[in-house]
């Protein structure tokens, strides 16, 4: 008896395969020559390493750093829910503060209407919040900071 042939046929070309589609990337890196780009920093890394350390080594590119780390460190202690009520509360304040129709003039209110807001509780409670706010960040622009991120952590830094 005959032995049976295993033949399994090419699956039909759908599309593009891993081998095509890399050789279209470097086409077009290529084309738009990132290529060229890459290839030039490769070649005169040690002069873009001299730059970039110059640049680095500025007053004002350390204080850039150290600020954008001291803004990650705050909003890294806030919860994302908070962020979110600050972010588009304040959004909300900009879009109040720039409606032309509160700015008209207005007469002042008087004693009586003085006394009227004294003893508005919506008014106490919307602004407790703002008090308490600027009570906190008052006592913070307070504070003497010598180093940031000691302060931050409580630990002692050489930074």
């Amino acid at each position: 008896m005959a032995k049976s042939i295993e033949y399994q046929p090419e699956p039909a070309k759908i599309g593009p395969d891993a081998h095509d589609e890399l050789e279209r990337l470097l086409e077009t890196l290529h084309q738009h020559g990132v290529l060229r780009l890459v290839n030039d920093l490769v070649a005169a890394n040690n002069e873009v390493a001299q730059v970039l350390v110059k640049g680095l080594q500025r007053e004002g590119t350390l204080n850039v750093i150290q600020n954008v780390s001291v803004i990650v460190l705050a909003l890294s202690s806030l919860p994302p829910e908070r962020v979110y009520k600050l972010a588009f509360g304040l959004r909300d304040m900009a879009d109040a503060l720039s409606q032309p129709e509160l700015h008209h003039e207005q007469k002042a209110p008087g004693i009586q209407g003085v006394w009227k807001m004294l003893q508005d509780d919506d008014l106490w409670r919307s602004l407790q919040p703002v008090l308490n706010g600027l009570k906190a960040f008052s006592r913070r622009m307070e504070e003497q900071v010598d180093k940031p991120i000691s302060s931050f952590t409580g630990k002692p830094s050489d930074a």
